[in-house]
């Protein structure tokens, strides 16, 4: 039989007090905001969280019900914090923005946006009878999160997950379409190469870098793999690539966690004296420009990320009880020859 998660549990395997992780998953004051979300994210993976109330069918019997041909009434909040580059602006989520937008119109519902929220209980402000659902659009704080979660409405997140906080998400699939790509450069015959990006900066930046490592373990090749280029030191991209090259030379292939990324790599290296691709090849993620000398990119159906987003939460508010979901959709492999003309993938 399953045992509840203790405070004692979370201490032991956080390093901290009794008292640090009470205070944390009670919300009161007492322990630094760092250290709070740390003691949130770690009693999330030990299942603290999934222990609460929720989230399981009432019998295995329990007919599912759909939301085609229903009408619909009512409003759901997006959250956009904006992140780095997250906004409306941003040619990545811009379009997402737009999907779910879009499918809340063909609903028939109302769309309210909240963007940047503080953290002095911002969502005590709204009225949960009011809103039918939230979607949020890429990184949330775990604090925000957990703010949410004393709402007690339905959530979807988009291209984010915490171990704090369960809901459904809608990802692209990042391990398949990454795969993709190191499995046509392997054939191509490459053998050296280095990932850049924080993978601790986002869920899909992890699983590109899980699909880069796979691959290359199933094909049998060794990676030395620069902890710098992948780690937090690659926000400051310009030295620490930088200090790479002088350091341990050109790899074959830089595999980028997406274009925005190999853009700015491609800018630092042509500094260096180094072009791309005649010095070394780049590739991409999420093909969002034309014009960049890299060899592959993966083609990702933004709108669509929103549209599902939509059609997941009204699936959620017919089925509350059901267990979450995670909905990954793939997305088409662009190769980039060297006369920049675009060809998918077979």
């Amino acid at each position: 039989m399953k045992t509840k998660v203790t405070i004692q549990e979370i201490a032991d395997f956080t390093g901290v007090s009794k008292f640090a992780v009470s205070r944390a998953l009670s919300g009161k004051s007492g322990v630094s905001p760092q250290t709070r979300d740390m003691i949130l994210k770690a009693a999330g993976q030990l299942g603290y969280f999934r222990d609460q109330p929720g989230g399981q069918l009432q019998g295995k019997n329990q007919q599912l019900q759909e939301p085609e041909n229903r009408k619909w009434s009512g409003a759901v909040l997006v959250l956009f914090p904006n992140v780095r580059y997250q906004n409306h602006e941003s040619l990545y989520w811009g379009p997402v923005f737009d999907g779910i937008s879009a499918r809340l119109n063909q609903k028939g519902l109302d769309i309210l946006t909240l963007t940047e929220p503080s953290n002095d209980h911002m969502f005590s402000l709204l009225n949960p009878q009011g809103i039918l659902g939230i979607i949020t659009v890429g990184s949330v704080s775990t604090q925000n999160l957990m703010d949410i979660k004393k709402l007690n409405i339905p959530v979807v997140m988009v291209d984010h997950m915490d171990p704090a906080f369960q809901s459904d998400m809608v990802f692209t699939d990042n391990i398949y379409g990454m795969r993709q790509i190191m499995t046509k450069l392997i054939s191509k015959g490459f053998k050296r190469y280095q990932f850049i990006g924080n993978i601790e900066d986002a869920q899909s930046f992890y699983e590109r870098w899980i699909g880069f490592i796979s691959a290359l373990n199933d094909y049998k090749i060794g990676h030395q793999q620069l902890p710098a280029l992948n780690g937090p030191e690659v926000e400051n991209l310009r030295d620490t690539l930088t200090a790479s090259v002088n350091e341990h030379g050109l790899p074959e292939v830089y595999v980028c966690a997406n274009d925005t990324t190999a853009m700015f790599a491609i800018d630092i290296l042509k500094e260096q004296g180094i072009e791309v691709p005649r010095g070394v090849h780049v590739t991409g993620f999420d093909n969002m420009y034309d014009n960049l000398p890299i060899l592959a990119t993966v083609n990702i159906d933004k709108e669509l990320l929103g549209m599902r987003a939509v059609d997941q939460l009204l699936w959620r508010i017919l089925n509350p009880g059901s267990n979450y979901e995670k909905l990954l959709i793939q997305a088409d492999i662009i190769v980039r020859e060297l006369g920049n003309r675009d060809s998918e993938m077979k």
